[in-house]
């Protein structure tokens, strides 16, 4: 089944994509923060992230509502072409063509997690709406 980013249902099938992962159990055994996802001008997608597992995932409406330790911002085209492998997110962010909010050297000490995390993205069966 195919679910449409961003979305409740997509967001449920990443969390449980992400702790099916043991590549990123493994990748993401030292990190400690939450994370929201968010398409620019519209809903985020929020990760509770500890340990190499996702604690907590939720779908928001109004990121700007919720806290978190980063907040990465990106165009709906820039999330599709970091989910079909043609956009390295930490490359993104330090190219500015995706926005952080948050410690980028945290980031960096972790990279091999942050794409761990966008390989789960991969796995989830997922349409965009345009």
């Amino acid at each position: 089944m195919a679910y449409k980013f961003p979305s409740p249902e997509w967001t449920a099938a990443y969390e449980e994509v992400i702790n099916n992962s043991d590549n990123y159990a493994a990748a993401a055994k030292n990190w400690e923060g939450d994370i929201i996802l968010i398409v620019e001008g519209g809903p985020g997608i929020y990760l509770d992230l500890w340990h190499g597992k996702c604690r907590k995932s939720e779908f928001v409406e109004d990121p700007d509502a919720k806290d978190a330790e980063f907040k990465i911002t990106a165009s709906l085209e820039k999330w599709k072409r970091v989910m079909a492998g043609k956009l390295d997110p930490v490359q993104g962010m330090v190219t500015r063509q995706i926005h952080l909010k948050g410690n980028l050297v945290k980031i960096m000490k972790n990279v091999k997690a942050a794409q761990e995390l966008v390989k789960c993205s991969m796995d989830v069966d997922t349409v965009f709406d345009e």
